[in-house]
């Protein structure tokens, strides 16, 4: 497998990632369309913890963490490093001396469809990790790969210089482009629930405040007592 490093990609403005960095993947997700979530199978090794930044991406051969070594020198203050593998992975491919050297360049943090291992250092270092398993097994340094190419995970292309938001939920990508769009709408959601999260306090039903009764009554569902529910010979 040959391969290609990318050099100086372009980015999403910082000030835009620093607007997205004040959201909930949850919200950012919702904002865009329900789009950009990278899977459910990407999990935190830490809690309470959001992180957003601009991603550097790594294209590697399963078992072999070769391309993040050449990853790191292409890393710098605010970037995500995001590593996928060729065929599904779970070795442990990147651990505390990784973190350590991203760590040193400004990096925020990481995203790894493979496995991650040291988990206990990283959490004491506070460098925030997501990844797909959880493994002590050994990598090694035999094969080319990929360093800022477009990558798929989870279904969802991301490219270098994309936004990726992280937090308990999960990770979601923002497309370079519309960093600033989705920080509005991200904006805009989150004044609309505020209202609501009003309103629900003060007692208001949300199948009021959304016009769910009506569609209820258009989906054919019907309210009726116990009483007579049971009386029909059906059961609860």
């Amino acid at each position: 497998m040959s391969g290609v490093i990318v050099t100086n990609p372009p980015k999403a403005d910082a000030k835009d990632v620093e607007a997205l960095a004040g959201f909930g993947v949850a919200t950012v997700h919702e904002a865009m369309g329900r789009t950009g979530l990278l899977g459910t199978h990407l999990r935190p090794i830490q809690q309470d913890t959001r992180v957003a930044g601009t991603a550097v991406t790594v294209l590697s051969w399963p078992g072999d963490n070769l391309m993040i070594h050449a990853a790191v020198e292409q890393c710098g203050e605010g970037d995500i490093l995001v590593v996928t593998t060729t065929s599904p992975s779970t070795d442990g491919m990147f651990g505390e001396l990784f973190a350590t050297a991203l760590g040193r360049r400004g990096v925020r943090g990481l995203v790894i469809n493979a496995g991650i291992r040291d988990t206990a250092e990283l959490r004491e270092m506070g460098f925030p990790a997501w990844a797909a398993a959880v493994s002590p097994q050994g990598t090694v340094k035999a094969t080319g790969g990929s360093v800022n190419v477009p990558v798929v995970m989870g279904g969802q292309v991301i490219r270098p210089g994309d936004v990726i938001l992280a937090d308990d939920d999960g990770v979601v990508c923002v497309p370079r482009e519309r960093a600033r769009r989705a920080a509005e709408a991200s904006e805009a959601r989150e004044a609309k629930e505020a209202a609501s999260r009003a309103a629900f306090l003060e007692g208001q039903l949300g199948l009021d405040r959304y016009g769910l009764r009506e569609t209820l009554a258009r989906l054919g569902v019907t309210y009726v007592s116990y009483d007579d529910h049971t009386r029909d010979g059906d059961r609860p």
